[in-house]
């Protein structure tokens, strides 16, 4: 079947893309790659990938698009499902022989109650679901497609047995070639990576248990599973040599530093083929390794720091404690390697003390920038679950995890710490992080650097300001 695979429209700025962890609009306009669309595609000849949200596509236009396939498979998340699910069903009002499917989180965990909100929606694919997809594409029967959740011609819902993760991660074909076909490069924008960057994965699963993080617990698993270093180089060099505007590489694994001497040996390849690039790293990569990395080509690690509470990071079983982060922070400077911190306010244990505590904590180990998200309890979590047991949340209730505009709401509280006070804590700990001289200044030696550095600093500060005065309101 002619195959699309989309990315529908949804508010303005919105990053809820097969790549984003938080769906949500953010402080500064960002966007993911959909790198979880553009893995499938990359299985299917002819296929296409269509961002619709990055390309700034109407409704309208991304309708008249998509009537043209067979098959549609819409990528969805907790908080666009309602939005996509409409659009699903405005696509069949179209064209009632399209068959449309939806992948994501959010339908992976709960799949019999995305395929009865609408009838519009004629499958999910469960689990890692790129062959899912592929199979679909082929035509193959429904009831013979492991991972699948379909609805049958009388409406009874159907959940096949389970596709087992992939454990030869060598098998799925590039993705940057899908990115050059499909996507409009210059879309794609992170505050903290070079412009233009692409993102990828160089395995799937993470060993870490937080309980809040939401690809290992509803789609990848703990359990690392990588491509081989050759691999993975192998599409580096592809990128370098075929996309030139490329300025950076974004090692997009939860967390790429995880296996020490695999990540050391990607990095010495890196530096062979002369490219910059970042990655997700645990805030606890020794000296050594962190060296190696740095004189290889590193710029810049995201790092979830989470809380400056070491209690915070015990309930939430970060797997980390405060005085190994400082260690690392101090390793980071003294090599020259940039950080952007992300935090999260709202974990379970959270008081007004204990965000004060980690603000003072931020200012602390300074990283270059940071990213500062409230709690966001998704199904399929740990910290969900943990949620309805504790009374924060009322099962199966719509979870407000975004206002009407696509920006995060606090939607979990406690006795001490109403959602109002931690929703306002969120803009203070931008304020009191950013609005210092020492961290102004920095910007604006960085700002000096070269004229775009300054056009886009600039850019960045009207959005982060226009956010300030939206949150406050």
């Amino acid at each position: 079947m002619k195959t699309l695979f989309l990315q529908a429209p949804s508010y303005d700025g919105f990053d809820g893309g097969a790549g984003s962890r938080y769906q949500a609009k953010r402080e500064v306009r960002s966007f993911w790659y959909p790198t979880w669309l553009a893995q499938p595609a990359a299985l299917i000849a002819d296929s296409r990938v269509l961002d619709a949200t990055a390309d700034g596509l109407s409704v309208e236009q991304t309708l008249d698009i998509a009537q043209q396939y067979d098959l549609v498979v819409i990528h969805t998340s907790t908080p666009s499902f309602p939005t996509d699910a409409l659009f699903a069903e405005d696509l069949k009002k179209r064209k009632p022989s399209l068959l449309i499917g939806m992948v994501g989180a959010k339908v992976a965990v709960d799949p019999h109650n995305s395929l009865t909100a609408s009838d519009a929606i004629d499958f999910v694919g469960r689990e890692e679901f790129d062959f899912t997809c592929k199979e679909v594409s082929e035509g193959k029967p429904f009831a013979d497609i492991k991972g699948l959740s379909y609805r049958n011609a009388d409406g009874s819902i159907e959940h096949n047995e389970a596709r087992p993760i992939l454990e030869n991660m060598d098998e799925l074909p590039f993705v940057a070639p899908i990115y050059k076909r499909d996507l409009t490069i210059k879309n794609y924008f992170n505050g903290y990576l070079k412009h233009p960057y692409i993102s990828l994965y160089t395995g799937r699963g993470c060993r870490s248990k937080c309980t809040f993080c939401l690809w290992p617990q509803t789609v990848g698993g703990h359990r690392y599973r990588v491509r081989s270093v050759e691999n993975v180089l192998e599409e580096v060099k592809w990128i370098r040599d075929n996309m030139p505007e490329v300025k950076e590489i974004m090692f997009d694994d939860d967390t790429f530093t995880d296996f020490k001497p695999r990540a050391e040996e990607i990095a010495r390849g890196m530096g062979k083929l002369g490219v910059t690039w970042s990655c997700n790293a645990k805030a606890n990569v020794p000296f050594a390794t962190l060296k190696i990395m740095k004189e290889n080509g590193l710029r810049l690690l995201l790092v979830g720091y989470e809380s400056g509470d070491d209690q915070i990071l015990l309930n939430v079983k970060k797997g980390l404690r405060t005085d190994i982060a400082r260690r690392f922070a101090k390793d980071c400077r003294t090599l020259g390697i940039k950080v952007h911190g992300t935090f999260i306010l709202g974990l379970p244990g959270e008081t007004p003390e204990t965000i004060q505590k980690t603000i003072e904590y931020a200012k602390e180990i300074n990283p270059l920038t940071i990213q500062v998200s409230l709690a966001a309890p998704y199904p399929g979590t740990t910290l969900y679950k943990q949620a309805v047991e504790s009374g924060w949340l009322e099962e199966n209730k719509v979870i407000n995890l975004v206002s009407k505009k696509g920006v995060q709401l606090a939607a979990i509280g406690y006795p001490d710490l109403s959602r109002d006070e931690m929703y306002h804590q969120l803009e203070n700990f931008y304020k009191r992080f950013y609005f210092r001289p020492s961290k102004i200044w920095e910007i604006l030696r960085e700002m000096l650097t070269s004229w775009d550095m300054m056009k886009r600093r600039l850019r960045e500060g009207v959005e982060f300001f226009r956010f300030l005065r939206a949150h406050e309101a």
